[in-house]
């Protein structure tokens, strides 16, 4: 099997990448093979947001045999999802938390509109779920790790939220977990090659008026890196 591991930036891979032979770099976009524990693995940064993602994710799929993606990195948890800072989320599903239309009675879906982002043996519109089987794989290596774990819906951003008030709404949208500014886009690109795809994100803050001395990226990335780890020894 061959994994594909994506991270946006190298801060969110610092720990996994001293595993990695050979160790690869921290340039964006750029693709390294290597090995993982024994196991084959296609590894790259894939840069922050929604189009240096998708650029990654269709550069990787067009050009190598990918068994499974595993993208990782940091997220804002909302309030109250029961998440910390340090825990850890596993996406059920990926949401574009903005497309669609502004209306004087609130902001409406895609479907409102009646253009899918993306048709073939289904009609997507903002959602894209994400390999179930995978999913439950990386919920039990994150708990057998001893880290609070929740899996559920994820929102990919464009404007992250910045206030309490700002992420109650982006939350309500699609009954959030926490937001990020990679998935959807990722996950569209994996549903349009049909790539089996599983997301692990490492909560670095709470998504409430913006104070970064209560962010802790370091340990997020650290704990997120050890899940994917042993995500990777139990797909070997």
């Amino acid at each position: 099997m061959t994994l594909s591991l994506v991270a946006p930036t190298p801060i969110e891979s610092k720990e996994i990448r001293r595993e990695i032979r050979p160790a690869p770099g921290e340039e964006l976009e750029t693709i390294f093979e290597a090995d993982l524990h024994g196991t084959p693995i296609i590894f790259t940064h894939c840069g922050v947001g929604k189009v240096n993602a998708a650029h990654s994710a269709t550069l990787l799929i067009e050009n190598y045999d990918v068994d499974v993606l595993i993208l990782f990195g940091i997220g804002g948890a909302y309030p109250d999802s029961s998440l910390k800072v340090g825990d850890i989320a596993i996406a059920e599903s990926e949401n574009y938390g903005e497309e669609g239309v502004m209306t004087k009675e609130g902001w409406k879906p895609m479907e409102y509109t009646g253009f899918p982002l993306l048709k073939n043996k289904k009609e997507y519109y903002n959602t894209f779920s994400l390999d179930s089987k995978l999913a439950k794989i990386a919920v039990r290596a994150s708990k057998d790790y001893g880290f609070n774990t929740e899996h559920g819906n994820f929102l990919t951003v464009s404007q992250c939220s910045g206030t309490r008030k700002c992420g109650a709404v982006m939350k309500k949208r699609f009954n959030g977990l926490c937001e990020n500014m990679e998935g959807a886009a990722v996950a569209h690109i994996c549903a349009m090659y049909g790539v089996p795809m599983v997301e692990v994100r490492g909560i670095s803050n709470m998504i409430e008026d913006r104070d970064m001395k209560k962010w802790d990226i370091e340990a997020a990335a650290s704990n997120c890196n050890k899940v994917v780890m042993e995500l990777v020894r139990r797909l070997k």
